[in-house]
């Protein structure tokens, strides 16, 4: 992988990664509800849940579409079936009573899952090792993945830190929910791109 494409993926990687999506918006929303620290199982299963994401993709997976297309149809419409459900949950997301647990954040588990119903996730995956990735070259595919890694952490990340800091403004149960409802929302309008597409 020459310089130039190395520098050129380190930008895509960063400018996919920092972006609104399905996410950095549930991370937002789990760093206002949950707090940071709570919510670092969440960012670490995204980031290692992506990379592995793009190391299969990058060693075949994605010519699995390409010869079943109803495959690729079907995991669209799953994907978009499991994101409305989470924007209806968060939606609906209550402050808790006094003294009561506010739920719980998405588990390191449930975050790396998720990648492989999160639309942005496969365009942000299939993109990388299609127009950055040499065709066929198992090293360049690792590197590809170990790049998105490095950088997809830091990146998701600040959007949790930046939910936490939305914590000392959402203190009224009112505000919180208000919140949630535009978080929601958000998640819902992230869709736009696949089901246009």
């Amino acid at each position: 992988m020459t310089y130039e494409l190395l520098i050129a993926l380190s930008a895509f990687a960063f400018v996919s990664s920092i972006t609104p999506g399905p996410n950095n918006l549930m991370l937002m929303a789990s760093g206002a509800n949950f707090g940071f620290r709570r919510t670092v199982p969440h960012m670490l299963g995204i980031a290692i849940g992506f990379t592995v994401m793009v190391l299969l993709v990058g060693a075949g997976l994605s010519r699995v579409f390409t010869a079943y297309p109803a495959a690729h149809l079907a995991l669209k419409m799953a994907s978009v079936a499991y994101l409305l459900f989470l924007a209806w949950k968060i939606a609906r997301a209550t402050p808790p009573e006094p003294g009561a647990e506010a739920g719980r954040p998405f588990t390191f588990l449930q975050a790396a899952l998720f990648q492989w119903v999160n639309p942005k996730a496969w365009a942000m995956a299939l993109t990388a090792v299609s127009v950055y990735t040499p065709a066929e070259q198992i090293g360049a595919v690792a590197l590809t993945a170990l790049i998105f890694g490095a950088i997809n952490l830091p990146s998701v990340s600040s959007w949790a830190l930046l939910g936490q800091k939305m914590r000392h403004v959402l203190t009224s149960p009112a505000r919180l929910r208000l919140f949630n409802a535009v978080m929601a929302l958000l998640l819902v309008a992230s869709l736009a791109p696949v089901l246009a597409g």
